[in-house]
Order: C-alpha cells, then structure tokens, then sequence
C-alpha cells in the first residue's frame, strides 16, 4: 500500500471522541485542534490503533510537530477554558 493510500485509509478511520462526545473521523483529528491543527489529544485518541506518532512525524513540519507534542504533554487547562475550546471547535465543525 502507498503512503498515499495508507494516507486515505487513516482518515477514514472513525472513533468516539472524548472531547466532543461523538464519533469523529482521524481527518477531522487532524484540523480539529486550535488553528486548524491536529488536536492535541490526537496522540491519546489514536495510539492503540495505528502509529499515530510516526505517522505525524512523516506530516507536519518539525516545528509543528514538537509545538503539538509539548501541548499534548502539558497540564491540562482549566474545565471553562475547556469547555469554550469545545464549544468553539463544535461550532466550527458544524458550519463546514
């Protein structure tokens, strides 16, 4: 299979989002996040079923990367802080 192929077939893939609190897909994963980036949950959401590391390593730009790593190991925000984020990305996912 192609990088390419491997590519599709991973944003196909769906799962419950812990966040939101329904189904998403990987590729909504990968501009869910703030400023359209991958969400930082991407690495906890994915793990178990396919590399989502190496596959990000591949993807984003080192910089992006890392920027992505340091906040999904970061203390997690305050619950209203939180819940405006949601709020925000589920509004943006409605309108598109």
């Amino acid at each position: 299979m192609t990088d390419k192929e491997n590519e599709i077939t991973y944003e196909k893939l769906k799962r419950r989002c812990p966040r939101l609190g329904s189904e998403v897909s990987f590729a909504y994963c990968l501009t869910g996040g703030a400023d359209e980036k991958p969400c930082w949950k991407i690495f906890d959401c994915w793990w178990e079923i396919f590399d989502v590391t190496a596959y990000l390593k591949t993807r984003l730009s080192p910089e992006t990367f890392e920027a992505l790593k340091a906040r999904a190991s970061a203390p997690p925000e305050n619950k209203l802080t939180s819940i405006i984020e949601i709020a925000q990305q589920a509004k943006k996912a409605k309108n598109k």
